[in-house]
């Protein structure tokens, strides 16, 4: 049919067969930004959103969502992910929250849908917790940045 691997020869979804595989060490890396207003990035630097320190929470919650992936995408294999990194920053040039996450394991399937959900849930967290105070707010920029193990190996974007 094609070169996609998540469908079979009659074009019906299915989850790859990865059991074949090496084990290798494998990492992920995205990005991605919350673009504010020049108001709600200050107010994030202060500490006053009510909910909570913002950065603090959305990078637990960008870790929780890379462990959580294969529940949200559904023909993503389960993984034991060995480590899970997310740093989140604010540019007051640029009026963005940058999120950094990136996800590690020994195994069979790469982690560039965990690195993404990780990036994404982070900044959904960000957009959740200032939304009363910034309507404008706009989630964008999320992309694989680097990638290494496994038969294709290394990939490096921006």
């Amino acid at each position: 049919m094609s070169d996609l691997t998540h469908f079979d020869d009659s074009g019906r979804a299915r989850m790859v067969d990865v059991g074949d595989k090496a084990i290798t060490e494998r990492t992920a890396t995205a990005r991605g930004s919350v673009h504010c207003s020049a108001q709600t990035i200050a107010l994030i630097r202060s500490g006053g959103v009510k909910k909570g320190d913002v950065l603090s929470v959305a990078r637990l919650a960008g870790i929780m969502g890379a462990k959580r992936t294969p529940d949200l995408i559904p023909l993503c294999h389960p993984l034991a992910l060995t480590s899970v990194t997310v740093d989140l920053s604010v540019d007051g040039d640029r009026n963005t929250v940058d999120i950094e996450a990136t996800c590690r394991l020994k195994g069979r399937t790469g982690v560039e849908m965990e690195a993404l959900t990780a990036v994404s849930i982070a900044a959904l967290t960000v957009y959740d917790m200032v939304k009363a105070a910034d309507r404008t707010m706009r989630i964008g920029d999320i992309r694989l940045v680097h990638k290494a193990g496994g038969k294709s190996g290394d990939f490096r974007g921006e």
